[in-house]
């Protein structure tokens, strides 16, 4: 019998990767989507993966329509990572933000506990969590102290599935992922965002590349390893939490001029703008990631930089 895992947020960067390696590994992979009128398939795709998935419509906020499926497919593991995932969006919409990201964990796994399911449980949390901290590196016993709507929610998710665990003995992993990239990134993210307009800028289509605070660090990874670890967290035989991280942290302004230097495009094109700076900004955040390389026997050790080269040339050779 093949496993089946359900994942929510399959379109993104994370789901995609996700699929592709659990359709490696011979399960069959469920995705959910909350209308299948503004579904994309276009990282499937990408991914050569469009054959190997089942696409469901279900909305995380309606209880039964996760009963249903469910009850449907009773799948071995349920990977969540739908989520209004915008630090900067969550700031305009906090309300819609809070919501989604807290309601949507809540209803998951209460569905599971309800059915009496042994399906196992992967949360999708975030580094986003910790916030304001005093010392650095980050691990899993560090306090929060979220600085956004976003993160709030995300702590919120976080604590709701530690609850479950505790309390009603259903297997949830919190995987505190820190920030990774790949070329299926979303746009409006970070490092996407300078190289997609590095390139229009080199072409001729933009002329100025214009950011905010970027005289903060951040722990960078490269998304396809991520995934690796979400899925090794689950094959464990007992629930646990894990920061997948790099270990290492970067200046956002480094990442600006390597990357504008690699495509040789030159330092005034950028443009810092005040009016783009976030309410409350995180100076440092980088993590300790020994716990899930010794537990979960993952590995990790691509400096980021190398990993911004991957990005460039893959970012540049699909640029249309």
């Amino acid at each position: 019998m093949k496993k089946v895992a359900i994942i929510s947020g399959i379109t993104g960067q994370d789901g995609a990767y996700l699929a592709q390696l659990l359709s490696r590994n011979d399960y069959v992979v469920v995705g959910l989507t909350r209308s299948s009128h503004n579904f994309s398939k276009k990282n499937f795709v990408y991914l050569g993966i469009s054959e190997n998935i089942l696409i469901e419509e279900c909305d995380l906020l309606d209880f039964s329509s996760i009963i249903k499926i469910l009850l449907k497919y009773k799948p071995d593991e349920f990977y969540n990572l739908a989520a209004q995932s915008s630090v900067g969006i969550s700031f305009e919409q906090p309300i819609g933000t809070l919501n989604y990201n807290t309601q949507s964990v809540l209803n998951i796994l209460e569905s599971v506990r309800l059915l009496q399911l042994d399906t196992k449980i992967y949360q999708a949390s975030s580094s986003e969590m910790f916030g304001q901290v005093n010392n650095l590196p980050v691990n899993e016993n560090t306090p929060f102290h979220p600085l956004s709507p976003y993160a709030i929610s995300k702590a919120s998710g976080y604590w709701i599935g530690v609850n479950y665990r505790e309390s009603y003995k259903v297997f949830c992993v919190n995987g505190i992922l820190f920030n990774h990239e790949s070329y299926l990134r979303s746009p409006n993210f970070f490092v996407k965002k300078v190289i997609r307009t590095g390139l229009e800028i080199r072409k001729g289509i933009k002329n100025e590349l214009r950011v905010g605070n970027i005289d903060v660090k951040r722990d960078f990874g490269y998304a396809p390893d991520y995934v690796r670890a979400m899925w090794l967290s689950l094959q464990q035989g007992k629930a646990d939490d894990y920061l997948i991280c790099s270990g290492n942290s970067v200046y956002l302004r480094d990442i600006i001029n390597y990357t504008l230097d690699y495509l040789n495009i030159p330092l005034n094109r950028l443009v810092e703008d005040p009016t783009l700076f976030r309410p409350t900004d995180m100076a440092d955040m980088f993590g300790d990631n020994q716990k899930a390389k010794a537990v979960l026997g993952w590995e990790y050790n691509r400096s980021f930089f190398d990993v911004l080269t991957l990005l460039i040339e893959e970012e540049d050779k699909n640029f249309k």
